[in-house]
């Protein structure tokens, strides 16, 4: 099978007051005249470099799996930037949300043709990048239908946010973590246990009565392991109803 091509764009946001850089993947038959849903990839290089998420998608959509689909990717600039944009307590996470939600999917949406409802529109991020994919459907639940975590990063701020939302039926979770995240090696906080606060999340989350998808694979906080995944997160959160 032939595969689609990535196209980069530079895009200022307001909300951020900066450039971002944006990997748009579109399948190799793509057309205006046909309908995408969108999955947007925070930690986008290393989605497409090393979860080739691209690849992965667009054999899916080959295999009659998933409809149509663009993959907008969001690189990070440097190691201490994604903390700023991803971390709950990040001086920036508020203004990078902000731009997802009120600059990436109107510019995605006015450029191309995609379905305009949450239903079609998916967040996904492995570690602080899921979190705040979380976080972004959380504050606008009605504008991303799907959220996939791979790892996230969870503390009080993120549960509490779970908590406090009222309409669980506006966004699907996908969620997995290692059984071997128990001693995770981070920037700035040090050494911390992973596994403990997801399965806390993974409780709250069935209680809370959204429609939600839960595993723990055999593995480490590795793209090793989430590249593995990618497959069938993308098909469950995505397959024809």
């Amino acid at each position: 099978m032939e595969y689609g091509k990535i196209e980069e764009v530079n895009f200022y946001s307001q909300a951020l007051d900066e450039d971002m850089q944006l990997l748009i993947h579109l399948p190799h038959q793509y057309s205006p005249l046909y309908k995408y849903s969108v999955l947007i990839a925070s930690d986008g290089k290393d989605y497409f470099q090393y979860g080739r998420i691209g690849r992965v998608a667009d054999e899916l959509v080959n295999d009659g799996e998933i409809d149509n689909m663009i993959v907008v990717g969001i690189p990070y600039k440097s190691v201490s930037e994604r903390r700023r944009m991803y971390h709950p307590e990040g001086d920036r996470h508020e203004a990078y949300i902000r731009f997802l939600a009120h600059e990436l999917v109107p510019y995605i949406d006015e450029n191309y043709p995609t379905y305009q409802v949450g239903a079609g529109r998916g967040l996904i991020g492995d570690s602080l990048a899921a979190t705040i994919s979380l976080l972004t459907a959380l504050k606008y639940p009605n504008c991303f239908g799907k959220v996939i975590l791979h790892s996230p990063y969870v503390d009080d701020s993120v549960m509490e946010k779970v908590e406090a939302l009222q309409d669980t039926s506006s966004f699907s979770i996908y969620h997995v973590i290692g059984e071997g995240e128990t001693e995770v090696k981070t920037t700035e906080d040090g050494i911390r246990d992973f596994l403990t606060p997801n399965r806390q999340l993974n409780e709250l989350i069935k209680r809370k009565g959204f429609s939600y998808f839960y595993e723990e694979f055999k593995g480490d906080h590795t793209w090793k392991y989430w590249q593995q995944d990618i497959r069938r997160a993308i098909k469950q959160s995505f397959q024809y109803d």
